[in-house]
């Protein structure tokens, strides 16, 4: 048997998504990253959000730390074994249920396992991941949008979310960012992110790095958000064609890494799904290119022939 699974052989465990699922091929992207750092801009503007985070470690020695756990987790559920996800999975929500906050204006104490808080999370983090790709050139109808949405409902279940509670296309993922929008705010713990993000603590040989290279990702990240995330931090952002231009430069930059390169940095999550599933499992554009049709004919579950390109909604 293992040397079936060896060879991508038919008792191969495909885990929870699978080669042939619109988040398989997307999660191997490189702009991946700076999707990843718009969801914490983002994430950061819900207050008990980010209270959740602040109160419970020193984000400023832990942040660099935490973003790598996410996308750990992240190659994790999409590229691992389905026992690994699960039990990725069921870690979270282990370190979640351990976990509280208290609100300073009202003094009410919440669990960080909160499905409104988890559900805040998801989506922002769903939003960013195919608001940021899309946008910087990465090949996706509007059906494979929807699906890529639908698919990830697994994930939200992961965390501890019920899966009938969660956005299943971009429509209901823009309609669920109008209603909490409201609810968002530019706290203290919310600018003590964003200062972070601008500028992480770093040695002093590497300041000339950070400029030059986590600047430029950060500033893409930031650019990215919607027009009231930037009027909640006070910052303004350059014109949205300029960003969306710099987005798609960056996208070109970043693909032009070959994709074997960057699959053999640890821990290697791609590198042993193609060992396990065989060649024809690497994820790449150009099969959501091929399969387009197929989806855009509605025949994929979860997808809607149009999907609604608004804010929210992963629109390009």
């Amino acid at each position: 048997m293992a040397a079936a699974i060896r060879q991508g052989g038919a008792d191969a465990d495909p885990g929870l998504y699978g080669p042939r699922s619109v988040t398989w091929q997307m999660h191997g992207d490189p702009v991946m990253w700076i999707a990843g750092v718009r969801a914490l801009y983002l994430q950061a503007l819900h207050p008990l959000a980010v209270r959740g985070v602040t109160q419970n470690s020193d984000f400023r020695k832990e942040a660099w730390g935490r973003l790598l756990r996410t996308a750990r987790f992240v190659a994790t559920i999409t590229y691992g074994t389905t026992e690994a996800a699960e039990r990725a999975g069921a870690k979270v929500r282990g370190i979640h249920r351990r976990l509280s906050l208290t609100d300073p204006v009202t003094g009410v104490r919440h669990g960080v396992d909160e499905p409104e808080l988890l559900l805040w999370v998801h989506c922002a983090e769903i939003d960013s991941y195919l608001h940021v790709m899309r946008r910087s050139g990465y090949p996706l109808t509007d059906a494979q949008a929807d699906a890529y949405v639908a698919e990830n409902v697994v994930s939200a279940r992961l965390v501890g979310l019920d899966p009938a509670d969660v956005p299943a296309d971009t429509a209901a993922l823009a309609a669920y960012f109008a209603r909490v929008r409201p609810q968002l705010a530019n706290t203290p713990e919310a600018r003590e992110v964003d200062a972070f993000l601008r500028r992480p603590p770093v040695h002093a040989l590497l300041v000339p790095a950070r400029e030059a290279i986590w600047g430029r990702f950060a500033a893409l990240a930031y650019g990215s958000l919607p027009p009231y995330a930037h009027e909640l931090y006070g910052r303004p952002a350059p014109p949205p064609a300029v960003v969306t231009r710099r987005l798609r430069a960056m996208g070109r930059a970043l693909r032009c890494i070959p994709p074997t390169a960057r699959w053999q940095l640890p821990p290697k999550h791609i590198m042993r799904a193609v060992e396990r599933l065989g060649p024809g499992s690497r994820p790449s554009p150009y099969k959501l290119r091929r399969n387009a049709a197929i989806l855009d004919s509605g025949d994929a579950t979860g997808a809607r022939p149009r999907a609604a390109g608004l804010h929210g909604g992963g629109g390009s």
